[in-house]
């Protein structure tokens, strides 16, 4: 039983949505999961349809999350685990309806819309007996792990300078007024919450920053801004980060940044040395340690440890990114769920984002529009 692939559903992730592609790639990319199940829309007949388009049975294809977890719940091979790949307002509830059904979540990012929903929803996977996975897809890159490794051991010495930043150019325009539904949901505060660049990719960058460096951030003050006229969510951020053990740190989110893709950069700065990573040039890793040239520490090549090739695939100088990022994460899942399945404690080496920093992410999205709308005061983010 254990060996046998994991019986998947999906809430969310229909027709022309994005993200639910992204995670039905991952979940296949090492054979661990077998899709059966959809709740693909709110809407009955585009939820119907997009079952069909992925050769779902039709008596597993439901028009709400609610009915879904409760019939398959009672079948004999109803899904073990689901997926929620729903604009952020609807994390919490679908989630919430699995995991009091004993059900597996693995949710998208952010976790909730809201700091109460993620407390609430922490509470609802602590009474439950299922599993909760955060998608925060690159915790799941190689050289990321080989840095966090390289920290953990010391080998930058103490901390004291983490700048990270994530930068885009999409919304540098009124998109949203095209009716493009992508950036339709992003900077509408009811569906994405009270953070937009914050809450988005701010949420990335600050989750990264921590799982690489062992630190939590204790106080932030934020400066935010809507350059779009008219957007009524933040497009723009710059934060001030204090992270315990005394290290300082700035982070900056941004989606009106002409010339900017996918920009993630991590910068981290110990006594001993630094280390420098770009997500646009994924496998490489830069490492200098003090009064010593530079070195190119490669995903394959000499330098790279266990932590990055636990999580490699592929020979040398074949790229790992984004997609493989996500695979990870579900790698990692599927290997609890086993463990889970044969009466074993999750194996310690698993690695992936917990409820917990779903939490600690909405304190992060929440404390910076505090911050910002009290005119960059900080803000103590075990006080929210």
């Amino acid at each position: 039983m254990s060996n046998k692939r994991i019986r998947l559903g999906m809430v969310g992730g229909g027709r022309d949505a994005f993200i639910g592609g992204v995670h039905r790639i991952a979940a296949r990319i090492d054979d661990r999961f077998d899709l059966v199940a959809g709740a693909l829309s709110s809407t009955p007949e585009k939820a119907r349809a997009s079952g069909e388009d992925l050769g779902l049975a039709a008596d597993r294809i439901y028009d709400d999350y609610d009915a879904m977890a409760a019939k398959e719940a009672d079948r004999d091979d109803g899904i073990e685990a689901v997926s929620v790949v729903t604009p952020n307002h609807m994390h919490f509830p679908a989630a919430k309806a699995f995991l009091m059904c004993g059900i597996h979540v693995i949710c998208d990012k952010p976790l909730t819309s809201s700091l109460a929903d993620a407390k609430a929803l922490a509470e609802a996977a602590a009474n439950s007996d299922a599993l909760f996975i955060l998608t925060h897809n690159y915790t799941g890159y190689p050289m990321i792990r080989q840095a966090r490794e390289m920290v953990a051991t010391g080998a930058l010495g103490r901390l004291r300078v983490v700048q990270v930043e994530y930068a885009q150019d999409w919304l540098s325009a009124d998109l949203e007024a095209s009716g493009q539904k992508q950036a339709g949901w992003r900077t509408d505060p009811a569906r994405s919450g009270a953070g937009g660049s914050t809450g988005d990719i701010g949420s990335h960058a600050f989750n990264l920053a921590c799982f690489v460096t062992g630190l939590e951030v204790e106080e932030l003050a934020a400066d935010l801004d809507a350059f779009v006229p008219g957007r009524r969510v933040d497009d723009n951020g710059h934060v001030m980060l204090r992270f315990s053990g005394g290290a300082k740190g700035m982070l900056w989110c941004s989606q009106v940044a002409p010339g900017n893709e996918n920009a993630l950069r991590l910068r981290v700065y110990g006594e001993k040395g630094g280390l420098e990573w770009s997500q646009e040039d994924p496998n490489y890793l830069w490492y200098t340690p003090l009064g010593e040239p530079k070195r190119l520490l490669t995903r394959a090549g000499a330098g790279a440890g266990e932590a990055a090739a636990r999580v490699s695939r592929i020979p040398g100088g074949h790229p790992e990114g984004y997609l493989e990022g996500f695979a990870t994460i579900y790698n990692e899942a599927a290997d609890a769920i086993q463990a889970r399945r044969d009466g074993r404690p999750v194996p310690s080496e698993c690695l992936y984002p917990t409820i917990a920093d779903g939490v600690d992410g909405l304190r992060f999205i929440e404390g910076c529009v505090a911050s910002s709308q009290a005119n960059g005061t900080w803000i103590r983010l075990a006080d929210l």
